[in-house]
Parts: C-alpha cells; structure tokens; sequence
C-alpha cells in the first residue's frame, strides 16, 4: 500500500507545473501513513490508547455510577470549591495556559456524542445553590458519552475504546484542519495564504462550509455565525483567548507565505503554501516541546533521540482527562485586553466564560494577547473558578453546567484507573492514606473527599486525585509521557533528519523560534513591550499587573435557563396536524361544489316557473323547540294557494286557503319583531322566522295584497314570541293528534281495547276529543295510504269518502270507508269501488271509466302500462264476462265480473302506510295477511314437476309455525350456532384475511422488534421508542399492504386462478371486497407525524448521531424547526404529498361519490402510480434505513404490469361487430365475433373501450355460430350504431376481459338461485341461455334445477330482456328454470288497487298465457321478493340437496336483503345457502 502511495505522489510530482519547488514528502493532512507500519497511528478517528485496563462498572462499556462513585456534582463541589486570585507558583501567564488549550485542539477532540446517543446524567443535590435554589431535588444536568469504536464494547476482551477525531501528531491541524477539503475550504488559492476577512489580518467570517462549533451564549440562549471565523479547529471559536491564540497562527502562516512570495516570486500558490505550512508546523512543534511544556510542567522533555517506528504515540484516556483537568485548575476567572498604546493601569477584564464577546477586529486580538502575556494565571492546585464550575456553557437545553463534575464524568466515561493504579503505572508510589494526598490542603476538604468515598483510598478516582495532589506530580508525568511519545513517534518530526524536511542549519533556527517571535511578527506593535518568554511573567518583565484577578472584579453571570426548543413552535405545528388530518374533509368541497350546481339549477327552475308564480318570500320555517330551523321559500299561487318549497325547489307543503274566508296571522311583538304565525285551522300552522322585522313587514305586504286579489280577509294580531310559538301547533304536534285519531279510527272497526287507542287519564282524553274532531286534508290522507296526493286513486278515493265536499275527510266519514274495506263483504267492496269510479254517478260504469280505474291501480308504475294494453285487458274482461257488447256495466255487472276473485276481495283492505302504519298497532288478523302478499313454492308432491303458487293463509300459517316448534332453541344455542354458520358460510374469506392481517402484525413486529431492541446501535430507539417502533412498523406493513393490494386487481390473473383448485380455497370472488378491506387497514398505519414532534426537541448532538448524513454537531444544540421536517425534507414533502393522494383517493372512492361521480372516482384512482412513485422516493432518502419497499413491491408489481400489458395487448385487437341494437331503455346489446385468445364464460363481465369504461356482460351464444359472443352494456357508451344495420355492421369496439365474477359457480350447485336487481340481472340472462342450450344437446350438468328472480321497479326496464327470457321458455323442455318477476314500484298485494291489478293479471295469463305486463310466461309479482319464506321452501322442495347457491347482482340493498335471508335460515340444521354477490 506504501509502495503505490510513494508511486503516486512521485506521479503527481511529475505532473508539469506540479510542486516544482518541493522535494520532500508532504505530510497528510487526516495523519494517515505517517507510520509506515502501522498507517492509522494518529489519523484522524484513531483509537485512543489505553495504558492501563479499562475501569467500566462491568468491565465492558458501563461507567461507574452512584452509589459505587460519589455523585459529580458533590465531588466537584468538595474537591474544587475554594477562592479565586491566587498566582501561580512558577509565575505563569494566562498566554501559556490558553496556548495549552490550543495545543490540546491541535491533538485532540473526543467531545463528539457517541451514538446511539448515551447519558451519564449528573444528579444536582436539592439545595444547591446554583443549579437548584428552590431546593426542589428534580434538576439533572444531561451528560452525553463521546463517540467510541462500535466493534468494542461487546466483552470484557474488549472493552469499550473511545476515538480521537482529529489528527493526534502535533501537525498544525488544528491550524490546516483534519482533513485535504478541510485545508482547501481554509485555503485563498492566492499566494499560499489562508483566506482571509477584510483587511486580511482576521480569517474569513464562517459560512457554513466549516463545521465550526457554535455554542449559545449561555446568557442569552442566542448564537449564530456572527464572531465565528474558519479555523483549523472546530473548537477555535470556544471562547474568545482560544480565538486570539487561533488568530495568531493563522496570521503567522500569511506572513511566512508573504515573505516566501517576495524571496520567491515565480513559485505557485501550492509551492508557497506547502513550505509556509511546512515552517509553521516545526515551528509549533517546537515551541510546544521546548519553550511551552517546561514551562507548564516545570521540567524539560528528555533530549530528542531520532524518530522511533515501534512506538505507539497514540492519545491515551488518562492524558485526555488530566491535561485537560490540569489546564483548568490554572484558568482565571477573566483576563484582561490591555489596548494599545499600552497602559498598565487600566486594564478591562473578560470573563472566561463563554458569554465573552470574541475579537471583532484586528486590534481585539492583539490586545487579548498582550493581556493574557502579562497577567499570571490561577495557581496550580485543585481549585477551579465558579466561571468554569458554575457558569460553564451548558449541554443540550441547558444553558449552564459544572465544568468540573462534566470532566469527572468524562473520565468514568473513558473508564479511567484509580488514582493509585495511574500511580504505579507511572512510576510513582501508591498512596496509602489521604494525609498523605494533600497535607497542604484544609483537613476539612480532604475529610469531605474521603467521605464521598467512604475513607477507601483505593477507589478514589484519577481526576480528582490528580488535582489533590501537593505537587501534580502524577499529572505532570502523564503529560510529558504523552508528548514525548508523540515526538519520538512522528516520521515528521521537525528535528528527525532522515524526513528530508529540514537541514540541520534550519532546525537550529527553529529551535531558536519563540512564541515571542511569533507574536511579534503577528502583532501590530513594539516587541520590546512583551516580555521574552511569554509564557512566564517574571520581576522587571513590561507593565506588571496591578493584582491578581478575582470573580468579585468581575461582572455576575447570568444563571441557568432551560431552554424551550419548541418555543413559538406549537400554534404553527399544532395548524399543520390539524390541515393534515381534515384532508379527507376535502368532501366538505365536492360537497359545496354540489350545493352550487345544485342551487344554479334551482335558480333555472325558478325562471322555468316564473310565469306561473306570483311572489316569492324567503325565510326560516321553524318546526319546534327540538329540531333545527330550516329555509324554505314561500310561493303565493294564483289559484288560492300558498306552497312552501325548501333550498332544492322541492314542494314540502301545499296550503290551500280555497276554503278559508278568513286568513289569521299572528305576529311577535319583542325579540326583533322577525316571528310570523300564519294558522291553518285543520292542519299544522306555519311558522316564519325573518332574519330582520323589514323583512316580515315586506311578507306582509305581499300577502295583503295577495289576498285582496283573491278576495280573502286577513286577521293580524300580536303577541310574545314565547306566547306565539307555544301556540302554534306544529307539524310534531299534528302527528301524534292524527295518531290518536288512527288508534281510536281502528279501535272502533276492530274493536280494540280502549287502552290502546290512549285513553289513559283525562287528559289524554282531552287529547283524544280534540283529535276526533280534527279532518284530514288531502295531502295527509295520500301520507296515510303511501300515494301521491295527486294520485287519480286518491282522487277517487278522496271524492267519494268527503261527503260534504269541504275538501277535508272526518273521522266518521274515513270510518264509513274502513269498516267497509276492514269488514265488508266482497259484495260491499266491489259497491265501494263502483262508486268510487262511476264519475257521473249515472248508476253505471262506462268503458272509459273502468278504463280510468285500470290506469289509477297502476300508476304508481310511473304509468307503466299503455292506453293501448289498458284497452287490451279491458275488451279482454269484458269479453270473458259476456260484455262484450256492452258499452256500460251495472254494478251487478261489475260484481258479476270480479266472480273468480272473492277470495282475493275478501282479503283486500285500505293499506295504511307512512308515518301511521308502525302506531297503530295493526291486530293479529292483518299480521295474518302478510303471509298471503307473497308467493311461495309449495313442497314436491310424489308426482308432478314442482309448482309455483300462492299458499292461502291457513296452510302457511300451519306450515311456518311446525317449522319454528321444530327448530326453537334457547338464545345462547341460536348464538353458537349462528356463529357456527358465520364460520361455515365465510371461512375461506376468514381464513384469507387472518392469514393477511397476521403476515401484516408479522411485518410490523419483526421491523419494531429491530429497531427498538435488535438494531445496530443508532440511538433512535432511545430517543423515540415509542415514534420509531411505531413508524418503522408502520411503514414495514404500509409497504406491505399497498404492494400486495395490487393483486386484488389483477382481473385477469383472478379470472384463471378462480377456474384453478385454489378456488377451493381462496374467495376469488371477493377480491374488490378484500380490496377495500386492505386500502382501509393500510389507512389505519398511514402517518407517523409523532417523530416529526419528537425531532424538532432533539439537541443536535442527538440528532447528528441519529442522521449524521444530514445533522454536523456545531455546539448550538438548536434542532431544526417542526416546518424544516414537514416541507424541507423529502420524507416530509412526500409524506405530505402521499396523505393528500389518499384523502382524495380515498374520499372519491366511497360509496357515495362513486354514485356522484364515477368518472370521479376512475380518475382520482389512477392516482396510485403517483402514489406508489411518491412512496419510492419517500423511502429512498434512507433518513432512518436503507429502503427496503422494493423487497415487497418487486413481485406485485411485475405481476400487476404482466396483467395490465395483457389488458392493453387485447384492446389493440379489433373486434367485429355483426349487429348493434340500441333498446328503448337507453341499453345496448350486440353480437360480435370472439377474438382469439378470449376466454368462454357465460356471465363474465368485460370493460368496454373507448372510455367511459362500460361494463359490459359476455354471454356466450350457443347458437348459430359457437364463434360469435353477444354483449349488453348499461349504456350505448362512445361508439355509435350504423344508419343501417342491414348497410353495415356497427363501428367496431375493443374489449378488456373477459373477468370472472362470482356468480360464474352457478354450475357447481344441484339447485341455484339467481337474483338481479336491475341491470344486474345481466350476467344471469347470459347463464340461462347457456343452461339451456347446455340441457338441450343433452349435455352433462350438474345444477338440476335453477330458479330466477329478477326485482326491478317498472315493466319498462324490461323490454331488452324480453326477448331473452322468451328464447329460455321456449327453449326450456326440461322445466330446468323458472323465472318470477317482481315489480316493485307498486302497493303491496292485497291493498286495493293492487287486488284490482292483481285480478287483471291473473285474467291477462289465463286468457293469454302471458304477462299483462311482459308479454312472458313467467310469473309477475307486485311487491318485493319475500327471500326468508321463499328460501324456506326451497328445503321443502329439494329436502336432499344440502347446500343451494344463491348469486345475487344489483344494488346493494337488495343484495343485503338476500345476504341477510341466508344467514337467517343457515342458522338451522338444514340445507345451507351460499351466497355470493356483486354490487352495481
């Protein structure tokens, strides 16, 4: 390694213009390969050398703590306590003590945290007098452990070793700095010279390239980069006498370059610099061995022998801690500037803490230096001044500390011996008693001491027993064994004659080189005003010092603060986490987007309805004390009435005055004057809150006028507003009068027991009078019987029941109707009917009038039948009755014609609906007739194919109640069993997701196990166990999560594996559910924004161990804003990034928006490829650890690209389209030709392109051509038809699928139930085709029987299924199918005008054979499907079939109905129902 060293640099050498002047080896600026043999001896991050065996608590890496040590902070209190202004004994300067602290910097800086970050916290005793006068015992002073070599510290062979990380050869670094880019960002590249400030006697302010150290002012928890130069050292800054000793080499480098320059005019800038850096250094070297050491120590080094290869000059621990601890025993409590020109009485001191303001300009140095050359330093003993003992800058957010107790800290840190085990290493003699330590100390302060150790002399500790000392002769010894080892040690040192640096002539002259001659060639004034040695003031030497300098000439320094990192910082991050967590609050906007289209097209109604509206008022309709005010509009119509509309343009209310000659309004006289009362005398009054009294006096303007054009009187009165409304009768009021009238209506019909129709006390029978004599109006009796109020039923109905025709039904006059309907004779209600459609009251009913009864019984269809079918069934009736030469029919003629229907008029009653129906207590008889609304499958006789009809109400009472008795169990066995079902009917759903959700925990376990207990030490977990456990594990199960939810969309990969064993095993089906499971789980580990918090109060100490890629410790301790983290970082800006993403993906995503917007929804989706591009980069800035989502997201990710790339591979393939048909419902059906490679599924479901993406159902045709497919879509999508289908075929069309669903399994039941609700009923037309087609060429099935229900609301959706279901009947011999159509927008069966539509259907399909309404033969239902009795028949009918397949497709309610029948009737003992379904 040496030889190609050698061989590059004679290299570089070679190079032209390349150090033509230098001829020797240039010394490294890191110290590496000064040693030749061992290369890293005193480089930068050397191990510190240990000369005697480690003393940690277990011999491995734990220092010694109390109680085995005594407490820091009282050590240092009983060893360094005492007064200040006592001289040194040797007369030495204050000069040569900071000068010792500059050596000390050019060869050592182990204040580096060590990371993970590690305390040794120093206990503050209660009571003490600086740090904690309120005697509150809580103070702990925070001591961080320095940097140490991670491969030690595992055993006692290895105990921890701590590093130097600086160069440890006296080599100028601390001039040059540690490093080659360190020396080059000090370097002007101009004259060999270091760059330099203004006027260029002080070196470069810093800006940042540096790391220098800036500590805060502990006065004023304030720092920045103002006073702070680029030095060699990063510590030259300290404090303001270590900056003046740094300033002077720096200057003596400039000068020695200049006068090279002169001497030298043609040398380059690198020649110059190198034999500048070259003289300075010997120069240094030499001063420090043989004009500073002697002087500090009182004793000269040993004469230098030549350059020894085999000796170690490494730093040892012990030399770290006493130099450093002998230093501070001589530093002063301030020292003064003398200015120039000099004056020996007035001399302005500076403290020596911190706080000092540093040399601004070039005179500050020298000042300092012709101060700190004449004033005497603190005497050698073991007293320190308070300034370092008390005021010392502080570490983290302490602004002060105990710069004693920290260095006693520091040495059980280092894992220093005893004081006498140092003893014997260096040769002197162990001491045995404490007399014996210090007899010229007070008997007092040694008493003290032995105390804290409790009078064992062999555990006292080298620090403070060094400083005990009378002579420091243990300290002395370790300081000259440590220089002379790194003299003798150094290949480069100025002396050795075999490093070719220097002729012996040259080395005479450097040792003949004084610090004297340094400073006066540095400084600006007289050198015979400085005295010679300036290390030592001695009698006769310029301007003695008046006296020696005491805390009590100096100004008090201010006390401890804690600082607050996070001052000023919580409004502005507290905003942040708000705005991040209200992000899916984003529908708030969609929501107001809404509302703004909504009310444009409000306003567009309103111009529509201009013509037809008079006046129109805006206000607040209050309801009453409990529920909320809301705005309404009022419209005064032309025809007598008044409407009230809400925001949307929607009538809430209809008040008609055509039957008033009188209109009351009351008005509030206090509270504003904004209240309005406007009575309704036989309904609920309406009541208008005005935001302002000249809003209401307006109203009332327009409603005089208004009712003076109609011709109507108004009555206006005032009274309190309190008075007004407890007056008014509101609409909550209204209802429980009408309860009451309903209970009692019922009571008197059906004889109930007076106690329920509430008369319970008089007051309630109060109630009960008033209630009897309120009328129904119009509007309430359609509420009541759930119809339009503008029904022609209602019309009839109404016309007939209001005998005195003042538009509102009495109570005796709706009883007279419902003991008709509730008791009557088939031939009593025929009458009522009769009369109710005989218009003229002519005693007959013409054919125009039965034709108008027809119509009203169906149109709540939305008029579903024509005139022309109406007429149909008409002429049909007529002529099945023998009229059909009639033109009008009696009402014995009409009885006579509803002959086959008695039974079905003997049940038929008025169904009361809405609001009442759940009040009034319906008795027994009407539970009863439930059961006959429905249509049920009676059970398989011995012979004969199984029949669909309707069982009368005895036989299936008889039949439900012998299957409860059967079947009853207590509740807890229901429960177990229920649960058993659950388990049964959804295992492999459970098992998938435990498997999930345990590889998830799994995930996030295994990534917090690491970092908090099994990692590298980094110290995260120490600082943020909690935050980083959770954040690490949470990202671990969020890679996890997002990666793998990626295959719950490979549609093509599911649609393979579903037709694979694995089905048996895994719910292919639900893959969209089990998305949406996994995307909400995901959202669950979504943001870890608690470290954010966490950081922004970490001193940088801590935070440059943690992040040592991002964070240099400078000193300031000041951590960067919460703002730097969330915006400057890119974790941070992704992360913020990837929680927008997701509230819109998310938001877009639910179920109501959706419905709002699809197209919404398809867009914001595709947002997961900026998403899964945010989360790489989020995780590539390795801020905590190397990224590792690739190792989930790899494989989901080629398998959900492979999927994608065939997807696009089969919409490049045109396909043909033979025939397109638009249907009259807005479907689209077509016949194309299958292309290669397209799976055969019937019912499989395909994306039609070009966009909106249309879903569109395959169904295979099994005939003419095996090679053609049609398709139906729920709309005509983007490709239009031709003209001529018989020109040309429709433009062609690409397909992305065939995708399997769920309902493809039909095929593996003996018995399946197919469900559609409106366009889901696709998939299933398709299978029914391919089942008979399958049963006709007698092809081997397993499902043996199939029955099909479609639930739709109006016979128009059926027109382009028509033909489909009439190509199964008449292709189904086999009776494989049976098909039931349930028409859900009408009344439920046996209410009267369904009894009436119910007898026309039936006489429809027994004359025709066929639906009145579908023209099919399959069965028409009015009312929904009854799936809990209809699923307990099929028991019945296939008693050995054990498990039935139900699919349902369609909305989700009506899936939630089937879902709900099944899990009701699995929680028997029988047949088991699988239900699998898809939402549209």
């Amino acid at each position: 390694m040496h030889i190609f060293f050698l061989l590059l640099t004679k290299w570089v050498r070679s190079l032209p213009g390349a150090q033509e002047n230098i001829s020797w080896e240039v010394q490294r600026y890191d110290g590496w390969y000064n040693n030749l043999l061992h290369h890293s001896h005193g480089s930068v991050g050397a191990r510190l050398l240990r000369l005697l065996p480690a003393n940690y608590a277990d011999g491995v890496y734990q220092a010694l703590q109390e109680p085995r040590v005594p407490n820091a902070r009282q050590l240092s209190n009983a060893v360094a306590r005492g007064p200040s202004g006592l001289p040194s004994r040797r007369n030495t300067t204050v000069l040569a003590v900071f000068f010792g602290f500059y050596v000390l910097s050019d060869i050592l800086e182990v204040e580096k945290p060590g990371c993970p970050a590690e305390f040794l916290n120093i206990h503050i005793p209660s009571g003490d007098l600086v740090f904690d006068p309120a005697g509150t015992g809580d103070v702990v002073l925070p001591f961080q452990r320095i940097h140490w070599v991670t491969e030690t510290g595992q055993s006692p062979n290895s105990p921890r070793e701590q590093t130097n990380e600086v160069t440890g050869w006296l080599d100028g670094s601390s001039i040059y700095g540690p490093s080659h880019s360190w020396s080059d960002a000090l370097r002007s590249f101009s004259g060999g010279k270091l760059a330099s400030g203004p006027g260029g006697r002080l070196p470069r302010e810093t800006d940042g390239r540096v790391p220098m150290w800036k500590a805060l002012d502990p006065s004023t928890g304030q720092g920045g980069p103002q006073g702070i130069y680029d030095l060699g050292s990063a510590w030259g800054n300290e404090n303001p006498f270590l900056q003046a000793e740094s300033i002077t080499w720096f200057r003596y480098h400039n000068h020695l370059a200049t006068e090279l320059a002169h001497a030298h005019p043609t040398w380059p800038d690198e020649d110059l610099f190198q034999h500048a850096r070259k003289w300075v250094i010997a120069t240094f070297q030499s001063i420090v061995l043989y004009e500073w050491l002697p002087t500090l120590l009182g004793k000269s080094a040993p004469e230098y022998k030549g350059y020894q290869q085999h000796l170690d000059p490494s730093l040892s621990p012990e030399f770290v801690a006493a130099a450093g601890q002998f230093l501070a025993t001589m530093v002063p409590p301030g020292c003064g500037a003398t200015p120039r020109p000099r004056s020996c009485k007035e001399s302005p001191a500076l403290p020596i803490s911190p706080q000092s303001i540093g040399p601004q300009q070039a005179e500050d140095v020298d000042n300092l230096l012709l101060g700190m050359s004449s004033q005497i330093a603190e005497r050698e003993d073991n007293i320190v001044v308070e300034d370092l003992q008390d005021y010392w800058y502080g570490p983290l957010k302490y602004s002060r500390t105990d710069y004693v107790a920290s260095w006693f800290q520091r040495g059980r840190d280092l894992g220093l011996p005893t004081y006498n085990q140092a003893r014997e290493r260096f040769g002197l003699e162990p001491l045995q008693n404490w007399s014996d330590l210090a007899p010229h100390l007070e008997q007092q302060v040694l008493e003290k001491v032995a105390a804290l150790y409790a009078n064992n002399m062999a555990g006292l500790e080298l620090l403070p027993g060094g400083m005990l000392e009378t002579d420091g002769s243990l300290f002395s010894a370790i300081i000259l064994d440590q220089f002379v080892r790194l003299r003798d040690g150094d290949r480069f040192w100025f002396e050795n004659t075999k490093n070719g640096l220097f002729t012996a002539e040259e080395t005479r002259q450097i040792r003949n080189t004084t610090f004297h001659d340094v400073l006066a060639a540095v400084m600006d004034t007289d050198p015979t005003q400085l005295q010679p040695n300036v290390f030592v003031w001695s009698e006769g030497d310029p301007c003695p010092q008046l006296q020696q300098l005491t805390a009590q000439h100096l100004a008090n320094c201010t006390p401890m603060m804690v600082l607050d990192y996070f001052e000023g910082s919580g409004a502005g991050f507290g905003i942040i986490i708000v705005v991040l967590c209200c992000l899916p609050l984003v529908t708030l906007f969609v929501a107001w987007i809404v509302a703004v289209l909504r009310k444009r097209d409000f306003k567009k109604l309103q111009k529509k309805q201009g013509s037809n509206v008079q006046r129109e008022v805006t206000a607040m309709e209050w309801h009453g004390p409990k529920t909320d005010s809301s705005p309404v509009y009022i419209q005064l119509q032309a025809d007598k009435v008044l409407k009230v509309l809400d925001g949307r343009g929607s009538v809430l209310r209809t008040i008609s005055l055509k039957a008033h000659q009188r209109v009351e309004v009351i008005l509030s006289s206090n509270k504003g004057n904004k209240a309005l009362l406007l009575k309704s005398p036989k309904e609920y009054d309406l009541v208008l809150l005005f935001s302002e009294e000249a809003e209401r006096s307006n109203f009332i303007g327009k409603l005089q006028d208004y009712l003076k054009e109609s011709g109507l009187d108004l009555h206006m009165s005032e009274m309190k507003e309190q008075s007004l409304m407890k007056w008014a009768v509101t609409q909550e009021q209204r209802k429980q009068i009408l309860e009451t009238f309903f209970r009692h209506l019922f009571a008197q019909v059906l004889e109930i027991d007076r106690s329920n129709a509430g008369e319970l006390n008089f007051e309630s029978s109060q109630k009960a009078k008033e209630s009897l004599t309120c009328e129904l109006s119009r509007a309430e009796f359609a509420e009541a019987l759930g119809l339009k109020a503008h029904s022609m039923f209602v019309d009839s109905m109404f016309s007939l029941a209001d005998k005195d025709s003042n538009g509102y039904i009495s109570f005796r006059e709706f009883l007279d109707i419902l003991v008709v309907f509730m008791k009557g004779s088939p031939e009593e209600k025929s009458k009522l009917m009769f009369r109710m459609y005989d218009i003229d009251e002519n005693g007959f009913l013409s054919k125009e009038e039965f034709l108008r009864m027809l119509r009203s019984f169906i149109e709540i269809s939305n008029n579903c039948l024509s005139r022309d079918q109406a007429e149909q069934v008409t002429e049909s009736m007529f002529r099945a009755s023998g009229f059909q030469d009639r033109y009008e029919l009696t009402w014995e003629d009409f009885h006579y014609m509803l002959r086959d229907h008695d039974s079905e008029l003997r049940l038929t009653q008025l169904c009361i609906k809405g609001q009442w129906a759940g009040v009034l207590g319906v008795p027994e008889v009407l539970k009863q007739n439930l059961h006959n609304r429905v249509s049920f499958i009676k059970k398989k006789e011995p012979k004969g194919p199984p029949v669909f009809a309707r069982a009368n109400q005895y036989q299936l009472h008889l039949y439900t109640e012998a299957q409860r008795k059967k079947y009853e169990r207590n509740k807890i066995q229901q429960k177990i069993q229920e649960f058993k079902r659950f388990i049964e009917n959804y295992r492999r759903h459970i098992v998938c997701v435990v498997l999930f959700s345990a590889i998830t925990a799994g995930v996030f376990a295994e990534r917090a196990y690491y970092y908090g207990f099994a990692s590298s030490s980094t110290g995260i977990a120490q600082t943020t166990f909690v935050g980083i456990i959770i954040s690490r594990g949470s990202a671990a199960s969020i890679s996890f999560m997002y990666s793998y939810i990626l295959l719950t969309m490979c549609r093509n990969l599911i649609t393979v594996l579903r037709e694979t064993f694995l089905n048996h095993y895994i719910p292919f089906d639900a893959a969209v559910d089990f998305h949406r499971w996994i995307a909400m789980a995901a959202l669950i580990f979504s943001g870890h924004i608690v470290n954010v918090y966490i950081f922004s109060v970490t001193p940088l100490s801590v935070l440059s161990c943690l992040f040592s890629s991002v964070f240099v410790d400078d000193g300031s301790q000041l951590p960067q804003k919460y703002y730097w983290w969330f915006f400057q970082t890119i974790p941070g800006m992704t992360g913020v990034l990837l929680l927008v993403i997701l509230a819109v993906m998310y938001v877009f995503a639910t179920h109501h928006f959706r419905r709002v917007s699809f197209q919404g929804f398809w867009i914001t989706h595709h947002l997961y490829v900026l998403l899964y591009v945010l989360v790489i980069i989020h995780g590539s800035y390795a801020l905590i650890q190397q990224p590792r989502f690739y190792i989930y997201f790899i494989i989901p990710a080629l398998i959900y690209s492979a999927d994608k790339l065939l997807s696009l591979s089969r919409k490049k393939v045109e396909i043909s389209v033979v025939k397109a048909e638009l249907l009259p419902s807005g479907t689209t059906t077509s016949l194309a030709t299958w292309p290669r490679l397209f799976a055969r599924a019937s019912g499989a479901a395909a994306m039609e392109e070009p966009p909106p993406h249309n879903a569109s159902t395959l169904m295979k045709s099994p005939s003419p051509s095996p090679f053609q497919m049609s398709l139906t879509s729920g709309s005509s999508g983007h490709w239009t038809l031709t003209t001529s289908l018989g020109s040309g075929c429709a433009s062609p069309l690409y397909l992305d699928g065939p995708f399997g669903e769920g309902h493809q399994e039909w095929n593996k039941f003996e018995v399946s139930v197919l469900v559609g609700g409106g366009i889901g009923v696709t998939p299933f037309a398709s299978i029914l085709k391919d089942l008979v087609f399958k049963s006709s060429i007698n092809s081997k099935l397993l499902c043996k029987k199939i029955y099909f229900i479609w639930v739709t609301r109006t016979q128009r959706q059926f027109e382009w299924l028509a033909d489909i279901i009439r190509e199964v009947e008449e292709a189904d011999r086999n009776d494989l199918v049976s098909v039931h159509i349930y028409i859900t927008q009408l009344a439920e069966k046996f209410d009267l005008r369904t009894t009436m539509l119910y007898i026309c259907e039936r006489h429809f399909q027994k004359v025709l054979n066929k639906s009145l309404f579908t023209g099919l033969r399959s069965i028409t239902h009015f009312g929904r499907p009854p799936f809990i009795p209809f699923f307990n028949s099929l028991q019945e009918v296939h008693p050995e079939v054990q498990k039935i397949g139900v699919f349902s497709c369609g909305p989700p309610g009506m899936t939630k109905s089937v879902e709900k029948a099944c899990q009701q009737l699995n929680k028997k003992d029988q047949t088991y129902f699988a239900h699998h379904y898809e939402n549209f």
